[in-house]
């Protein structure tokens, strides 16, 4: 059994399957990882893949187990990389993070821009998705970290730690009968037309709440994942706007008025999670720190030292979190 063997079925797996597409990804021959593959199975005395003709349908049963563990070596593989970098060269190397795009739009430009300027020759990559594709990512190995504020607490091999709170306003045009009324309600909001967040992104879940709390059933007309896209949809009238109060611009939204919606909504916490057991370079708890000054190493450190969710708020039911 070969590393580079183990390394072609967990790529084929994250490639749907495609022997072509796994080929070009890793700039070798489709022929050279089909052999590989049929080489190991030969050796395991299983398949790993079942197989119509030439091509691979479905991931067997013994597939799947084998995979699960071929990830976690390769996992460790990474790790031992990381610690040989750290030693020869501590400010070098790669940083992969997912995020949405609430978070990648307003909350992580002014940390992005700090880290690349300290760290010049750390390549950063950034993917967006749903909450769910991105607590994925960071729950397979295929990202170093997640920022959300959805989904993360699903994946119980993920460390998650608190970064800041935030809440919503409320936008509507300058006209709009709601930018003339002091106290606004919820009940005053389900009248309008809504425009808002799909459901599974930025805090959708403590809008609904909200409103099935007070019995209302408020009119969802349009959603979307991008602030910027509400924004746009309310400008055309469509309806009101509620989106996270870090996606208001007063210069380049004048033309919005911005409600405040603190006292109508819960607040939501946004985290940072990453795998159980990675191992974190230097600068990766710089980033961390950058991008939530509580989250110290000494006490990311000690997170690590914390096996379950309980005991991880314990840790952190005395931090002051900052708003956003």
């Amino acid at each position: 059994m070969k590393l580079q063997q183990l390394r072609y079925i967990w790529e084929v797996a994250h490639h749907d399957l495609n022997v072509s597409a796994t080929a070009q990804s890793l700039y070798t021959s489709q022929p050279g990882i089909s052999k590989q593959i049929r080489l190991l199975e030969d050796e395991l005395g299983v398949e790993i893949f079942s197989r119509s003709g030439k091509h691979l349908t479905r991931i067997t049963p013994a597939g799947e187990a084998i995979l699960r563990t071929a990830g976690e070596i390769l996992r460790k593989v990474e790790s031992i990389k990381q610690v040989a970098q750290e030693f020869s060269n501590e400010k070098k190397g790669s940083l992969s993070i997912a995020t949405t795009h609430t978070q990648a739009r307003y909350a992580l430009p002014p940390v992005i821009e700090g880290f690349i300027e300290k760290y010049p020759d750390v390549s950063l990559h950034m993917h967006q998705g749903t909450p769910m594709q991105i607590s994925e990512m960071a729950a397979d190995g295929s990202v170093d970290f997640a920022i959300a504020t959805e989904a993360l607490d699903l994946f119980s091999d993920l460390i998650m730690l608190p970064c800041y709170r935030w809440n919503r306003c409320v936008l509507v045009p300058k006209n709009h009968a709601l930018a003339q009324v002091s106290n606004l309600t919820l009940e005053d909001v389900a009248k309008h037309p809504i425009v808002t967040y799909v459901f599974g992104f930025t805090g959708r879940s403590k809008l609904d709440e909200a409103f099935m709390q007070r019995g209302l059933a408020p009119r969802v007309v349009f959603t979307a994942a991008d602030a910027d896209v509400i924004k746009t949809y309310v400008r055309l009238g469509l309806g009101i706007g509620i989106v996270a109060k870090m996606a208001y611009n007063p210069e380049v939204d004048s033309d919005l008025v911005a409600l405040d919606a603190s006292h109508l909504f819960g607040s939501s916490i946004t985290k940072i999670g990453f795998r159980r057991g990675t191992f974190l370079r230097g600068f990766m708890y710089e980033f961390i720190e950058s991008l939530a000054p509580h989250l110290t190493r000494d006490l990311v450190s000690e997170a690590f030292n914390r096996h379950s969710k309980v005991e991880l708020d314990e840790l952190f039911s005395h931090v002051q979190l900052p708003e956003w």
